[in-house]
């Protein structure tokens, strides 16, 4: 009978039948008893109240019974430490059991007891194991230092147990030196100050090739793994090693072939590209890649995951290879597609007509998904190739009369892309595609050729009318087809201006009136003030020469390749993402590429010693504190202001340019009746003027009036009040309000030191005498020559307000943006060197919460109130604005806001040189950002 038995049972009053035959003085009883605890606990039953019983059965000479107790101990010493403690003097006097396999079973079980009292009984029994004559012990106990590790580091290191581990790297049994190996690197990713006892040296290299040749295949993928992490002294030992390695590409695992091909792809970078040995190398990859294709299709999609990274990297390898990657009719899709995209990376002028004819059969398979993909490839090809464009076309004009919808639709996409990478030498086509202009559904294919027919409007005859068919259904659009078909329909109108004028008002009436989409109607509102003040800008916006397309669009950005390369045969390389983008609670240590003698990067000790200065690896996807590192690879859309500044400054001064004579308004009267205004210039925008910066005024904001001085207080006499900033200046508003039975006059004020020298820069003006029940208001310069005195809170501000009645004293509180200068906008390069320069340990993070703002307006809001955008970037989804500003005082602050879209919640980290006013500086953020 099988064990299936002990999961049948459902009987009540179990736990009390369990006890008494654990209990039991029949030895196989008491297994039988085991067996069924065990079973309990394996389908979710809560058997943790025959813990003492179980563990009383621990002293047995039954392997198999001792087993099970330390199966049940694993999972609920947790729950029950105290009674468990009572479980270590068998565990000790197992370790020193004559049986190996049950001194290995003691000290891996302790090992998997998360307790921290067993913990501490844990380390004599496991030097002894480390010592073992038995390496089934030994290689047990190493992966159990790794465990404790996990639990305790700090004990690992006080009790040496890390130098033990390193010693068993010279055993004479390669399992154990497997072990340890794995242990080592288990320890490495969670520590760094395990850094320096556990670093790899020649010597130990040299043990693990030695066990290399005789470990299992999961022992030979640790060592690979930990050679990879390696960095040779010079090129005469990477060339040493690769010799070494390369047996195992022949090895029958895939794992094993695959981690041998990192360490080679990592260790050719120090060998001199036209060396022997590079070419040698290249020639011994090829083989083991191809046979991995021949594997079940889960291995093959691996595989070809990895091979996707190598052929970026080096695509010499499988230049010669084509054929294996041409699909095969029993291929899964997902292995399909990553075949596609192989063939397209390798594909050349050489073999050209092959994957043409390949790709064309492909387009005539039933799978729509594959067949799509297939006819973008062709598209691809046509880009990357140049010579081949033109059979490409009439690769993709066959497929079009097919009159498959789904195939049209993708060939127009991707004849679209053709037209931008070689201007004016397929236009023929045009018609052709015209003709299926009813049959385009999906909004990428329209918007694609919609796109084709503004942009050669001249050369259609009936493009108004095309377009119009279009915009009769425009608020039904997708948003990607209503933009195309705003543009396009502009550019008809600058090349046609006479016969399309109503047709262009109908669309950006359309855009700006009847739009909810503030891409849409931005994009409406700027056309059309470039339309009706200077067409001639216009055209050169609207109608500038397109920059070429790239011939491969989807290439993974260098440094990222080069640390998933260090990263072949795991997870990283499959989802082509690095380890921390996916792995939760990991160091956040990366890996990257070593360079030869020539290049840029250290190279080992010797390089790590020479004087020059280190060169700065940007990452990919940075963490918090790297975020800063592509600021000058920004572009934010254009010059700053501050470039503008610094330009203009440049330039020769000359008397402003007369209105150029065509600068009228091209739509008629069309502009101003859509608008609802009347007469011309900047008012035929309705009071939109700003949009456009034409009479920009900053809406710097100034808080709400508070109360500072109650009636009850000040013997009749209110103040109410609020800081404000207008023209560079700082104003305090006031409100007097005399609540007394006689008029108020004499009115002066005067304030104490402060934290930032706040003194008015005049004398106070107010209407004198002020009658009883009136109000009087008054704006009150101020400037900062005072004299300075630390507040706390720094914003504090004492005041004394002096009529005839007498004199009366208040504090209020300035709200720090008001003190944030014009003068606050950095440069990139000062920016990025003035974070690096300020320590970690100075910046602040905080959340906003509740905000209702994009990342744009955010950057326009605190502009207006002199925090200056320097850059902004999107990270995984998440728009970054790295921002700058100055006080009063000269004191600078940097900031980054991470805005997640569709998210109120945005976190913002400040840095400065003072950290005393970073709270300050928050609650400006806060205030800005909620007014």
């Amino acid at each position: 009978m099988t064990d299936s038995k002990y999961f049948t049972t459902t009987k009540k009053g179990e736990i009390f039948e369990l006890k008494a035959e654990l209990n039991s003085d029949k030895k196989e009883k008491k297994k039988e008893a085991v067996k069924k605890v065990i079973a309990s606990m394996t389908v979710g039953k809560d058997v943790s109240a025959l813990f003492a019983d179980v563990v009383n059965c621990m002293q047995t000479d039954n392997l198999e019974l001792k087993k099970l107790v330390y199966l049940y101990l694993m999972n609920y010493a947790k729950t029950q430490p105290d009674v468990a403690i009572i479980s270590v003097n068998t565990f000790v006097r197992d370790c020193e059991d004559p049986n190996p396999l049950i001194r290995a079973l003691a000290v891996r079980t302790m090992g998997c007891i998360r307790v921290d009292k067993i913990t501490e009984y844990l380390c004599e029994p496991l030097r002894k194991c480390l010592k073992d004559e038995d390496p089934y012990v030994r290689k047990t106990a190493a992966v159990c230092v790794a465990k404790l590790h996990d639990i305790n580091a700090q004990l690992v290191e006080d009790q040496g147990f890390l130098d033990a581990l390193k010693d068993l790297l010279s055993d004479s049994n390669p399992m154990v030196v497997a072990n340890a190996v794995a242990a080592i690197s288990e320890i490495l990713e969670t520590s760094d100050s395990a850094q320096s006892s556990l670093e790899m040296n020649s010597n130990t290299i040299n043990k693990l090739l030695t066990a290399l040749n005789e470990c299992t295949e999961w022992g030979q993928v640790f060592i690979l793994d930990s050679i990879s992490n390696y960095n040779p002294k010079d090129d005469k030992e990477a060339q040493s090693i690769c010799e070494r390695v390369t047996p195992r590409l022949a090895h029958a695992n895939a794992a094993v072939v695959l981690s041998a091909v990192k360490v080679i792809m990592k260790y050719m970078e120090i060998l001199d590209i036209n060396s022997d040995t590079v070419t040698m190398l290249v020639k011994k990859l090829s083989p083991p890649l191809v046979t991995l294709l021949s594997a079940e299709p889960e291995i093959q999609y691996v595989a070809l995951r990895n091979i996707n990274l190598i052929v970026q990297k080096r695509p010499d390898i499988l230049k010669t290879e084509m054929k294996v990657f041409f699909v095969k009719y029993n291929d899964p899709i997902y292995v399909k597609l990553e075949k596609l995209d192989i063939m397209i990376r390798l594909t050349n002028q050489g073999n050209i007509a092959q994957v043409l004819a390949e790709l064309k059969e492909y387009a005539a398979e039933v799978d729509v998904d594959f067949v799509r993909k297939s006819v973008r490839a062709i598209g691809r090809c046509a880009i990357k190739v140049e010579q081949a464009a033109e059979r490409c076309v009439g690769t993709l004009l066959d497929l079009i009369q097919t009159k498959v919808n789904y195939v049209v639709q993708e060939a127009i996409v991707v004849i679209k892309d053709i037209f931008r990478k070689y201007p004016n030498k397929y236009e023929s086509i045009i018609a052709t595609l015209c003709e299926n202009l009813d049959t385009l559904d999906e909004p990428e294919a329209r918007a694609s050729m919609i796109w084709i027919i503004g942009e050669y409007a001249e050369r259609i005859d009936n493009a108004d009318e095309l377009l119009e068919s279009f915009l009769e259904g425009f608020q039904d659009e997708n948003t990607q087809v209503q933009l195309q078909l705003l543009t396009a329909i502009v550019k008809l109108f600058l090349k046609r201006p006479t016969d399309t004028q109503e047709l262009v008002q109908q669309v950006l009436s359309l855009a700006t009136q009847d739009s909810d989409n503030p891409d849409l109607r931005d994009r409406g509102y700027i056309y059309w003030r470039l339309l009706s003040t200077d067409p001639a800008a216009a055209k050169e916006v609207v109608l500038a020469e397109k920059p070429l397309i790239s011939e491969e669009t989807d290439l993974i950005e260098p440094t990222l390749l080069d640390e998933l390369i260090c990263h072949i045969a795991s997870l990283a390389s499959v989802y082509h993402k690095p380890p921390n983008a996916f792995v939760e609670g990991r160091g956040t240590l990366r890996r990257s590429l070593p360079r030869n003698q020539s290049g840029e990067a250290p190279l080992g000790e010797t390089a790590a010693a020479a004087p020059a200065a280190p060169v700065q690896q940007p990452t990919v996807i940075p963490g918090v504190d790297s975020l800063i590192g592509d600021l000058l690879d920004m572009d934010l859309g254009g010059p700053t202001p501050y470039q503008q500044q610094q330009m203009m400054s440049q330039m020769p001064q000359s008397a402003p340019a007369a209105q150029p004579q065509g600068a009228i308004d091209l739509l008629g009267e069309g502009l101003d009746n859509l608008l609802g205004g009347g007469g011309g210039g900047l008012d035929a925008l309705g009071g939109l003027s700003d949009i456009f910066g034409s009479v920009s005024q900053s809406s710097f904001y100034t808080p709400p009036q508070e109360v500072w001085l109650p009636a009850n207080k000040g013997k009749g006499l209110e103040l109410t009040g609020t800081f404000a900033r207008r023209n560079k200046q700082i104003f305090m508003e006031l409100t007097f309000t005399n609540k007394a039975m006689q008029p108020m006059l004499g009115f002066a004020i005067q304030f104490n030191k402060n934290s930032f020298g706040l003194q008015p820069a005049s004398p106070l003006q107010i209407q004198s005498p002020l009658p009883p029940n009136q109000s009087a208001s008054a704006s009150l310069p101020l400037n900062t020559q005072g004299q300075v005195q630390k507040m706390e809170p720094l914003t504090t501000i004492q005041v004394a307000i002096k009529n005839n009645i007498g004199v009366f004293y208040y504090s209020c509180h300035v709200p720090m943006h008001v003190l944030f200068v014009e003068e606050g906008e950095m440069d990139k390069k000062d920016f990025l060197a003035s974070w690096k320069e300020i320590p970690a340990q100075n910046e602040v993070q905080s959340t906003i919460s509740n905000v209702q703002h994009n990342a744009d307006t955010v950057s326009q809001k605190l502009r207006n109130n002199n925090v200056f955008t320097i850059a902004k970037r999107n990270v995984e989804g998440q728009d970054m604005l790295y921002q700058s500003l100055s006080l009063t005082n000269g004191i600078r602050v940097l900031a980054e806001l991470k805005i997640q879209p569709g998210m109120s919640n945005f976190t913002l980290s400040l840095k400065s040189r003072v950290q005393d006013i970073c709270p300050a500086i928050q609650q400006a953020f806060d205030g800005i950002l909620h007014n």
